[in-house]
Order: C-alpha cells, then sequence, then structure tokens
C-alpha cells in the first residue's frame, strides 16, 4: 500500500473525527481536504462516508452506560422503548429524503463553493440562535422527549443533506429553537448519529462494492482509526465545553473559513477540485 495514500488516510481521518459531532460540518470538511489532497475520487468519496463508523464507535464508547442500560430495559420497560422508539422516529426522514434526493445532491451540491457558502449560512443561523431571547428550555432529559419532538428533530437532520450545514449543527441547534436544553440536544444529537451515520457508511459500501478489493482494507482501516480516536477525544471535550459555553465561537470560525474558502477561490490562489 502506497505510504503517501495511508497518510492521507490519516488526515482525512482526522479531519472526520474532529468535526462529525462539531457545528461545523465534517462533509464540509472532507470535501475540502480531500481537495487540497488529491484524494477526492470516486473511491475517496465511499471513504469518506465509510469512515464515519469510526467516529461513531467513539459515541458508543463513551455513551455506552446509557446504551447498554437501554437494550437491557428494552423488552419490559416503557422508558427505555420511549427512547429507542424516538430515535428511530428521527432516523426515518433522512432515510427518505436521502433515497429520493442523495444522488442529485452528491452530483450537483458537493463542491467547495457550495460547502463555504453553506459554511457561512449556517454561522449566520448559529449566531442569530444564541443571539436570540433565551426562553425556558421544556426537555432537559433525552428521557423526557416525545416521539414528536424526535420527528421534528429529524426533520431538522434532514438540512444536513446540503454539505456544510453540519448534521450536528442542525440537530443541535434546531433540537435547542424545538425546546431541547442544549444538553440534551447534544446528547440526542450524538444518539441520532449512531443508526443515521452506520446506515450511511453501510448502504455507501453496498452500493460501491463494484469500486472496492480486499487490497483497500488497510486504507479504510487507518481512515477508521483515525477518526475513532479524534473523535473520542473531541466528544469528551465538547461535552465539557457545552456545561458552560455557547456555540458562538463555531459560527465566527464557520463564516471565517468560508471567506477564507470563497476568496481563494475567487481568486484563483487555490485550485479547489470540482
Amino acid at each position: 500500500m502506497d505510504i503517501a495514500l495511508l497518510f492521507k488516510a490519516a488526515v482525512m481521518g482526522v479531519v472526520e473525527g474532529l468535526t462529525e459531532f462539531l457545528p461545523i460540518s465534517s462533509t464540509g470538511h472532507l470535501i475540502l481536504a480531500g481537495s487540497l489532497l488529491g484524494f477526492d475520487d470516486d473511491k475517496a468519496k465511499v471513504f469518506d462516508i465509510a469512515i464515519q463508523t469510526g467516529a461513531i464507535f467513539a459515541v458508543i464508547l463513551i455513551y455506552w452506560q446509557k446504551i447498554r442500560s437501554t437494550l437491557v430495559a428494552l423488552p419490559t420497560e416503557a422508558q427505555a422503548q420511549r427512547f429507542s422508539l424516538n430515535v428511530l422516529i428521527a432516523f426515518v426522514p433522512a432515510v427518505i429524503l436521502g433515497l429520493l434526493f442523495g444522488k442529485a445532491i452528491q452530483a450537483h451540491l458537493f463542491t467547495p463553493v457550495v460547502v463555504a457558502s453553506t459554511f457561512i449560512v449556517g454561522g449566520l443561523v448559529i449566531l442569530w440562535a444564541e443571539k436570540r431571547p433565551q426562553t425556558q428550555a421544556r426537555i432537559h432529559a433525552v428521557d423526557d422527549m416525545m416521539p414528536l419532538d424526535a420527528l421534528k428533530v429529524g426533520l431538522v437532520q434532514c438540512l444536513a443533506m446540503i454539505p456544510g450545514t453540519s448534521r450536528s449543527g442542525a440537530t443541535i441547534i434546531g433540537g435547542m429553537l424545538l425546546g431541547l436544553s442544549r444538553q440534551a440536544a447534544t446528547d440526542f444529537s450524538f444518539f441520532l448519529a449512531i443508526p443515521t451515520l452506520i446506515g450511511a457508511g453501510a448502504y455507501s459500501l453496498y452500493k460501491e462494492r463494484a469500486l472496492l478489493s480486499v487490497n483497500d482494507l488497510p486504507l479504510f482501516g487507518v481512515g477508521l482509526l483515525f477518526s475513532f480516536v479524534s473523535a473520542w477525544l473531541c466528544i469528551r471535550w465538547l461535552l465539557r465545553y457545552i456545561a458552560s459555553n455557547s456555540f458562538v465561537p463555531f459560527a465566527w470560525y464557520r463564516i471565517g473559513f468560508g471567506a477564507v474558502v470563497l476568496l481563494t477561490a475567487w481568486t484563483g490562489w487555490i485550485k479547489w477540485a470540482a
């Protein structure tokens, strides 16, 4: 296996893990990083989706106690059943819209200029959400959510099909606007990521299996490993951060980074790949 290619896989894994659960768009960063590294062919697109599974393993590890207790109690306890149902309800809209429009979105919107533009728009939305008068949250824990709350968060998650929007940003900020506390919105975003990202990775691998061979195992293995480690570190930090901080710094990062990408594309300083 080409060492340079493995290095690119490691870099992409770190980018995925550090950005998947922050409101700054992992897909957007992967598109931009892949463009800079020359790692943006059809196989690389499958790789980008598949290594999200590494980040999900980090979520499962950190939330293992909650996941385990829910699975054990699922046959008998109403609370565990409602929580599981809520995750399923929130997951379904992304499945339906992804199957209907996913191919068209990948064909027309997965470009650096689109990503940079949505970076800026998303940053402005976060600033607006954080600066608006704060109302008392109705829901302080994921176990208090009702199916309608889960459906609303699931519909908001669909906005993240547009690259650069950020799945975690849409679900966390959207959840807060829908009445969830910052902690509850963040926790539910993580739990919802488990079926969403595992499903997307499995579907992509199956659909594009003709592109792959056993020789690609080291490439995907390196990406998964670096994605897992960096995501584990990022999640642990984020859970401490949200206890006493807002998402405003991430909004300004999005706006600044998006502006830099648009400027370099417009001036030709960087030849971003289509």
